[in-house]
């Protein structure tokens, strides 16, 4: 009962990461052979990836019901996701590009004022925090940069989400291939009636 539990959970992810890692490639390529053809791509892959990866994770939250406690994460995680797909095809392209400069203004903000601050902590204690006050700098610098010229931003992005997509396809794919070896291990370590 356990082990065919653990098998179908085993066959369920590997899909799971198989479909992500094909809409990974798909995404990496498309933005190669357009990389600036139109910004309203980024608006649409940004819109259509948040909507895929929402349905994925509500239907994966269902399986994993039964088998980790906190599995609603998952399913709320995979709802906002939806909902802000929906929302950025209806406020097309506006909504997705917006989110795009605004996200990586306040995380790169964000990121240089946390090098920041622990640099200071690190010269409270005497250690070396040059170069983490100079990340911290620099990366709040970018941020500033990033809310003040959003067309390079965006096309900053195009480059690193095509670059992200085909890097994490490749995991993906490793990861639905690790899967099957564990189908595999599960498979021969369960008593099988018709062997015995």
């Amino acid at each position: 009962m356990i082990a065919s539990d653990l098998q179908k959970a085993y066959n369920q992810t590997k899909w799971a990461l198989i479909l992500r890692g094909l809409l990974s490639l798909g995404v990496g390529i498309a933005i190669i052979a357009r990389p600036m053809a139109s910004v309203a791509a980024l608006a649409l892959v940004i819109a259509l990836w948040a909507l895929f990866d929402g349905m994925v994770n509500i239907v994966r939250s269902f399986d994993l019901r039964g088998i980790v406690q906190h599995w609603w994460v998952v399913l709320v995680g995979g709802i906002i996701s939806v909902a802000f797909g929906i929302a950025a095809l209806y406020y097309f392209p506006g909504l997705s590009l917006t989110f795009a400069v605004v996200w990586t203004a306040y995380w790169l903000t964000v990121s240089g004022l946390i090098a920041a601050y622990i640099a200071w902590q690190e010269r409270s204690i005497g250690v070396s925090w040059g170069w983490t006050m100079f990340f911290g700098i620099v990366a709040i610098a970018a941020g500033v940069i990033a809310f003040m010229n959003p067309q390079a931003t965006l096309a900053t992005l195009l480059g690193v989400i095509a670059g992200f997509a085909l890097i994490s396809s490749v995991f993906l794919f490793i990861a639905a291939g690790r899967m099957v070896g564990f189908q595999r291990d599960v498979r021969n370590a369960t008593p099988n009636p018709a062997r015995a």
